[in-house]
C-alpha cells in the first residue's frame, strides 16, 4: 500500500508541475490571448495526425513529444546530415523581384521635412551579441527569399514583389504571410546575413584618454516632471511647456561621472564601465543592413523616434535543451522621446512587451566633444532589447528561460537608415512619407498588414512542437506600423511605468 501511495504522490506531484507550468506563462503574459486566439488554438490541436498526440495536447500541454530534436543555430554544409532533411515539401512558386531604387535624380522634394539634428545626436548604438548567429537583414533582401501566402497556398501575384508594392497584399482578405521559399531548418545564408555583421571598431585601446563614461544611475534618482511629456498625443497636449534648456536632471548635457562618483558604483557597474571604455566610437560601426527610423509628432513639441531593426530569422531560446520561440523574420525596435528637442524617455522592446527607463538612467557613451548616445544590448537570437548587459529571464520562473546579452559588435545605426515621418491620425494607407534627406525611400511596405515571415507550422509538420504553452516556432511578426506608434504613453501599451536607475531595472519583469 506504501508503495502505491509513492507512486500515486509521484503522479499528482507530477501533474501539479505540468500544470503549473503550462498555466504560468499564460498568467505572466502581458496580452491575454482573445477568443479568436483560443478558437485558433483548438484547431492547431486537430493538425496533428496522431489521437494519442492530441489527447497528450489538449490535457497535459505536451503537444509533438514525437518530433523534438536538437535545433542548433547551424546546420551541416550536407542538408541529409544533422536531420536537415525532415521531409516537409515547398512549392515552387516562379516569381520575380525588384529592388527600389534610390536616386534623387528628377525627385519632387518639396514638402518633405527632414530629421531633427537632435533625433540623430541622441541615435542609439546597439551592442549584437558576441556570439550571435542572425544579424541584421534588409527588408529589400528580404523580400528576395519569401513567397506570399493565404490559406496555406501561395498567392497568384502576377506583379513582382517589392517594398514599394508590398502593401498590394494586403488586398486579400485572409492573413497573408511570407513564407520562406526555403527550409529554414537547413539554415540557408540568407537567414543569417553575415554581411551585415557591423564594421568592427578598430584601435580603440589607444584611445580612450578623451572618452567619457555614463553607466546610467546606478540606483533609483526621482526627477521633477516639468511637464506630462510621459503621457501625450494630439488629443492630449502637455499641461505645461518646460523650459527647452532643462532635462530631467537639470544640465543641458549630461556629463561623465566624477571621480566620486565612479568610486560609489558598485563592483560589477566599475568593471562594465571600463569595458565600456574601450570599444570608443570612431567611423566604424556600420552596417550594410539599414535600420528604419520613424518619426512621429504628437504635438505640444514632443516627438517620439522610433528605430527599428529588421532580421530574417528569430532563433528562440532554449529550455532543457529543447528550443522554444523561433520565426521568420524579426521586427524590433526601441524609441526615444523628446520634448523640444530634449531627450525625456527610451523604450526597450523585449517580446511582447518591455521596458521603458528615464534617460538618465539609460547607459551612454561618447566623448568630451560628443553628445553622449544611448546604449542598446540586443539578445542573442531572439534580439530583443535591453538596458544593460547579462541575462534577461521571461515568462517562465526560476530563469528557466532567459534572454542573454553582452558587449559584443557595436552597430551605429546613423550610418545606414531609411527614414520616414509617420501621421498616425491619417487615413488607413495613408500618413507615411520619407524625410528629405532619402526623398525616394519606398513607402508600400510600410501599409502591408500580413507577417513578414512563416505562419505558425502545424502539428503534423516534423518541425513543430509545444511544451509548457511555449512553441517550437511562432508565426512571424507585423511590420513597425503595428507598434502602436501613435501611442501617448512611452510604452507599447497603457500599462507603463518608466524605470528610473539600471538596478531597479534588472529586478523589473520582462514587460512593463
Amino acid at each position: 500500500m506504501s508503495h502505491f501511495r509513492r507512486i500515486a504522490a509521484a503522479v499528482a506531484i507530477f501533474v501539479f508541475l505540468i500544470f503549473i507550468l503550462t498555466a504560468l506563462p499564460s498568467f505572466l503574459n502581458p496580452v491575454p490571448p482573445s477568443k479568436e486566439k483560443v478558437e485558433a488554438d483548438q484547431r492547431w490541436v486537430n493538425t496533428s495526425p496522431s489521437w494519442l498526440d492530441r489527447q497528450t495536447c489538449r490535457w497535459v500541454g505536451l503537444c509533438g513529444l514525437m518530433h523534438l530534436k536538437p535545433d542548433p543555430p547551424v546546420r551541416p554544409t550536407s542538408a541529409s546530415e544533422g536531420g536537415c532533411a525532415n521531409g516537409v515539401g515547398h512549392r515552387s512558386v516562379s516569381r520575380t523581384t525588384h529592388t527600389d531604387a534610390g536616386g534623387w535624380e528628377g525627385v519632387e522634394r518639396r514638402g518633405l521635412r527632414g530629421i531633427p539634428g537632435y533625433v540623430l545626436d541622441y541615435a542609439p548604438f546597439v551592442h549584437l551579441y558576441s556570439e550571435e548567429y542572425f544579424w541584421p537583414s534588409d527588408i529589400d533582401d528580404h523580400i528576395k527569399h519569401v513567397v506570399p501566402y493565404a490559406n496555406g497556398s501561395p498567392l497568384n501575384h502576377t506583379e513582382s514583389l517589392s517594398l514599394s508594392s508590398l502593401n498590394q497584399l494586403g488586398a486579400h482578405t485572409e492573413l497573408v504571410t511570407l513564407k520562406s521559399s526555403d527550409d529554414v531548418e537547413c539554415r540557408p545564408e540568407w537567414l543569417h546575413s553575415t554581411a551585415n555583421i557591423p564594421v568592427s571598431f578598430k584601435n580603440f585601446e589607444d584611445k580612450t584618454d578623451d572618452y567619457d563614461i555614463d553607466v546610467g544611475t546606478p540606483d533609483r534618482q526621482g526627477f521633477e516632471a516639468y511637464t506630462t511629456w510621459f503621457d501625450v498625443d494630439k488629443e492630449h497636449p502637455l499641461h505645461r511647456v518646460s523650459d527647452p534648456r532643462k532635462i530631467p536632471d537639470g544640465d543641458t548635457v549630461r556629463r561623465p561621472p566624477s571621480k566620486r562618483a565612479y568610486l560609489s558604483l558598485s563592483r560589477e557597474q566599475r568593471r562594465m564601465a571600463t569595458r565600456h571604455a574601450r570599444n570608443k566610437p570612431d567611423e566604424e560601426g556600420y552596417s550594410s543592413a539599414p535600420a528604419t527610423l520613424i518619426l512621429v509628432d504628437k504635438g505640444s513639441g514632443v516627438v517620439d523616434a522610433f528605430w527599428f531593426f529588421f532580421y530574417a530569422y528569430n532563433l528562440g531560446q532554449t529550455v532543457l535543451a529543447t528550443r522554444y520561440g523561433n520565426h521568420v523574420g524579426d521586427w524590433e525596435h526601441a524609441m526615444v522621446r523628446f520634448e523640444a528637442g530634449v531627450p525625456r524617455a527610451m523604450y526597450f522592446s523585449e517580446h511582447e512587451g518591455g521596458q521603458a527607463y528615464a534617460w538618465q538612467a539609460v547607459e551612454k557613451r561618447g566623448n568630451a566633444t560628443e553628445t553622449q548616445r544611448p546604449v542598446i544590448y540586443s539578445a542573442v537570437g531572439s534580439h530583443a532589447m535591453y538596458a544593460m548587459p547579462g541575462n534577461h529571464p521571461y515568462v517562465l520562473p526560476f530563469g528557466m528561460l532567459k534572454d542573454v546579452t553582452d558587449r559584443g559588435p557595436l552597430w551605429d545605426v546613423s550610418k545606414n537608415f531609411r527614414s520616414y515621418w509617420y501621421d498616425y491620425a491619417a487615413d488607413e494607407g495613408e500618413g507615411l512619407e520619407p524625410t528629405l534627406e532619402n526623398p525616394t525611400a519606398p513607402t508600400g511596405w510600410f501599409h502591408f498588414r500580413g507577417r513578414w515571415g512563416d505562419k505558425m507550422y502545424d502539428l503534423d509538420d516534423k518541425r513543430q512542437w509545444r511544451l509548457f504553452g511555449q512553441y517550437h516556432y511562432v508565426t512571424g511578426p507585423q511590420g513597425p506600423k503595428f507598434k502602436n506608434l501613435g501611442r501617448r504613453k512611452v510604452c507599447q501599451t497603457s500599462k507603463c511605468r518608466i524605470i528610473h536607475s539600471i538596478a531597479e531595472g534588472r529586478r523589473r519583469s520582462w514587460h512593463s
